[in-house]
């Protein structure tokens, strides 16, 4: 198991749509998740900067990598693309988070 966090961008005035869309994740996408070996995903804002912060664990035998070419997932990142700072191929951006600490 491993643990990934990283920051993601909002674009002002989207907050409630990017919230109603995550509440209606498409079951299709959540299981497609599943399967890739993410589990306990969780993504948190930080209101006055619309920074969202993301938290997600890894099994060990994931297949997160394969996620950009899949279908789905390429159709989820097109739905949310106008709510976010995305790449060319409308993948979210990404800033990584080192773990600075840790309490278990």
């Amino acid at each position: 198991m491993s643990i990934h966090a990283f920051r993601m961008q909002l674009k002002p005035g989207v907050l409630d749509e990017y919230r109603a869309r995550h509440d209606a994740i498409w079951p299709e996408l959540s299981a497609l998740l599943t399967a890739s070996g993410i589990y306990d995903y969780s993504i948190f804002l930080d209101e006055q900067t619309l920074s969202l912060f993301a938290v997600l664990k890894l099994a060990e035998d994931h297949d997160r990598e394969a996620l950009p070419d899949h279908p789905v997932m390429k159709r989820w990142w097109d739905y949310m693309a106008p709510l976010m700072e995305v790449e060319p191929d409308n993948r979210p951006k990404e800033w990584p988070l080192p773990l600075i600490f840790h309490h278990a």
